[in-house]
């Protein structure tokens, strides 16, 4: 995206960049309140049944993968273990976004070998972030592959599991897409709710230009009006919302080469070759989040 003068707009797409991964403090927040929600304010003691077993009892388990998917969510799966019990030892024998395919039954993806309690202690979170974290990789990869051969690219939004929004963000990323904003701090959305609050779209992207210093401003448009004004107050994205097919083409070329396009709202399988086809730059997808079918693992000690 080019500078249109108002020295503020964005020098390249926002959505090409975007975290590949947590950082390692926001990946353990994710994990601890998972392993918290399971076993209480005690940790490991929490969990009444791994008691039973003798405490220097040690254990070896298989991870499975009972269905085709990308495997995604390696290090959330770890960290479950091991802040239960450090010397975990986890070997993967296929690589993080890895597709995986099971040709001949459930395949052996990992060995794991730890303190039994841990172990037992642990399963259930870390198989929860490893089955829907490879859910969401694996639901981005269908979406982009009905894209390919099409100049526009598929973007998450804000619709993710309460607690675990960076781990399903760069899950989209291993499943082929891109992230849209993280957060309501990190750029600045104008929805009609917030136009109506301002006054207009042209008030709405002045004050976001003032109190947002260098960060990138998008507006939601519902028709052609609202489009021209948009670009007239210089945003650097343009979400076009259930436009009608007829609209959104042409609104498409009038943003071209002015602002990055986003498509949004009512996107379905059935729809998404035809929003395409407008030469839209983006479309956003609620469904990569919100509507992924959780991956089958299971774990089985030796």
């Amino acid at each position: 995206m080019t500078d249109r003068g108002n020295g503020t707009a964005a020098a390249t797409d926002p959505f090409a960049q975007g975290p590949a991964r947590p950082d390692a403090a926001t990946l353990v927040r994710e994990v601890e309140a998972a392993l918290s929600e399971d076993l209480g304010p005690n940790g490991m003691e929490g969990d009444l049944t791994a008691a039973l077993v003798p405490a220097d009892h040690m254990a070896r388990a298989t991870l499975l993968l009972k269905e085709p998917a990308i495997v995604c969510g390696q290090a959330w799966f770890e960290r479950a273990f091991t802040s239960l019990a450090p010397e975990t030892r986890i070997a993967w024998l296929v690589a993080e976004g890895s597709h995986v395919d099971i040709p001949h039954g459930p395949q052996t993806i990992a060995t794991l070998e730890g303190p039994a309690r841990a172990v037992l202690a642990a399963e259930r979170a870390a198989l929860n972030l490893l089955q829907t974290l490879s859910g969401t990789a694996t639901e981005t990869a269908r979406w982009v592959a009905r894209l390919d051969g099409t100049g526009s690219r598929i973007l998450d939004t804000r619709k993710t599991l309460p607690g675990l929004r960076h781990g399903q963000k760069y899950a989209v990323r291993c499943g082929g897409g891109y992230n849209h904003r993280l957060a309501l701090w990190d750029a600045v959305l104008i929805k009609e709710n917030h136009i109506a609050a301002c006054g207009s779209i042209a008030a709405a992207v002045e004050r976001a230009r003032t109190r947002g210093a260098g960060r990138w401003v998008e507006v939601e448009t519902e028709n052609l009006d609202e489009v021209e004004q948009a670009l007239a107050a210089g945003a650097d994205v343009i979400m076009l919302d259930e436009l009608s097919p007829e609209d959104l083409a042409t609104a498409v070329q009038h943003i071209r080469g002015r602002a990055i396009s986003e498509a949004s709202g009512g996107v379905t399988p059935d729809t998404l070759t035809a929003i395409a086809a407008t030469g839209v730059d983006y479309i956003s997808v609620g469904a990569l989040t919100k509507h992924l079918h959780a991956i089958d693992y299971s774990l089985r000690l030796d």
